[in-house]
C-alpha cells in the first residue's frame, strides 16, 4: 500500500492533481469573496483564451530556462514579429499574418541564438542588448504601413485567431509540439542533461552550444505563434521604446516556473499550460475586488514564489544552481 502511494506521487497523475486542485482553490477562494463578477462560465472562457497566449510563449520559454539561460527580448519579438505580420497582412491576409509572426519569431531567435554563441556573454547582457534593438526596428517597421490604421488589424476577414475555436486549435498544435520536442527528440532531453550538468553533459559528447543554440530558434518560433495570437486577440499591436516591451516577459515566464517545479512529475507542458490559468486566475480575482494594480503584482508574484517553493525545493543540502 505504501509503495503504490509512494509511486503515484512520483507520477504525473499526482502532479496533474496537484495542479488541478491549486486551480479549483484560488477560483474557489475568488468566487467567495467577489461571486457577482469573478469566475462565471463566461469570464472562465474569457481567462482560458488570455492565459493560453502566455502558455504558449511559456512551452518556448522552458527550452532555455531548463538549462539556467534567460532571454529579456520576448516582449520585443512578440511586437516586432505583430507588426511584421500586420504589415505582411495587408498583402497577403492570413498567409502574411501567420507566415509574417512565425518567420520573423523565428528569425529573431536563430539571431539570439547566433549571437549568444559566438559573443560568449551571459544570455541576459545579450538579450538586454537586443530587446533594445528590437524595439527600434519595430518602430521602424510601423512606419511603412500606409494604412491609416498602422499596427492594427483592421480587415475583420483575418481575425479568426481571436477568438474560438481557432485560438485554441492553434494554441493546443503549440502544446502538442513542445512536448513532442521534449519527449520524443534529443532536443528535449539534451536540453534537461545540459540544465541538470553542463559540464557531464559536454564530457558525454553532448554539443552544448549546438543545443543552446537550437533552444534559442525554438523559444523564437514559439514566441513568434504567441505574437499571432496576441495582435489577433488584442487586434493590433503597438511599437514601444525604452524597454517597454520587457513586461511582456514575465507572464510567460510565470507559467515556465510552474513548468520547471513540475518537471519531476514529468508534466512541464501540463504544468505551464494549467500554471498560466491559474496566474490569471488570480490576476482577475484581485481586479474583481478592486486591489490597486500594486498590490495586485506583489500578491501574484508572492504567490508564484509560496507555489514554486512548495513544489520544487530541494532537499536539505542540495546545490541549488
Amino acid at each position: 500500500m505504501n509503495e503504490t502511494i509512494t509511486k503515484f506521487k512520483s507520477s504525473k497523475y499526482f502532479g496533474i492533481t496537484v495542479l488541478v486542485a491549486m486551480a479549483v482553490l484560488f477560483w474557489g477562494i475568488f468566487k467567495i469573496l467577489s461571486p457577482s463578477n469573478f469566475g462565471s462560465s463566461k469570464l472562465l472562457r474569457d481567462y482560458l483564451q488570455t492565459s493560453i497566449q502566455y502558455a504558449v510563449g511559456g512551452c518556448g520559454f522552458y527550452f532555455i530556462v531548463v538549462m539556467g539561460l534567460f532571454d529579456f527580448s520576448i516582449g520585443a519579438n512578440i511586437v516586432l514579429s505583430s507588426l511584421v505580420g500586420v504589415l505582411l497582412s495587408r498583402q497577403f491576409g492570413y498567409y502574411g499574418l501567420i507566415l509574417g509572426c512565425l518567420v520573423c519569431g523565428t528569425m529573431i531567435g536563430v539571431f539570439n541564438g547566433f549571437l549568444y554563441s559566438k559573443l560568449r556573454i551571459p544570455s541576459m547582457i545579450v538579450t538586454v542588448g537586443l530587446m533594445l534593438i528590437l524595439e527600434s526596428v519595430a518602430n521602424y517597421v510601423v512606419a511603412f504601413d500606409k494604412s491609416g490604421f498602422p499596427g492594427k488589424l483592421t480587415d475583420a476577414g483575418i481575425l479568426a485567431f481571436n477568438h474560438a475555436p481557432w485560438n485554441y486549435v492553434v494554441a493546443i498544435i503549440a502544446f502538442l509540439l513542445a512536448a513532442f520536442f521534449l519527449r520524443y527528440t534529443r532536443i528535449g532531453t539534451y536540453c534537461n542533461a545540459i540544465g541538470s550538468n553542463e559540464y557531464v553533459a559536454k564530457n558525454m559528447g553532448i554539443n552544448v552550444e549546438k543545443y543552446k543554440f537550437i533552444a534559442f530558434v525554438l523559444l523564437h518560433f514559439f514566441v513568434g505563434i504567441m505574437a499571432l495570437l496576441t495582435v489577433s486577440y488584442g487586434r493590433g499591436m503597438l511599437a514601444v521604446t525604452g524597454m517597454s516591451s520587457m513586461d511582456r516577459n514575465f507572464k510567460p515566464l510565470m507559467g515556465t516556473f510552474f513548468g520547471v517545479a513540475f518537471k519531476k512529475y514529468g508534466c512541464p507542458i501540463t504544468a505551464i499550460v494549467v500554471g498560466e490559468f491559474i496566474i490569471t486566475l488570480i490576476f482577475n480575482g484581485l481586479v474583481a475586488l478592486n486591489i490597486p494594480t500594486t498590490i495586485n503584482d506583489f500578491v501574484t508574484g508572492a504567490v508564484l514564489l509560496i507555489i514554486v517553493t512548495l513544489t520544487n525545493r530541494g532537499r536539505v543540502g542540495s546545490v541549488v544552481k
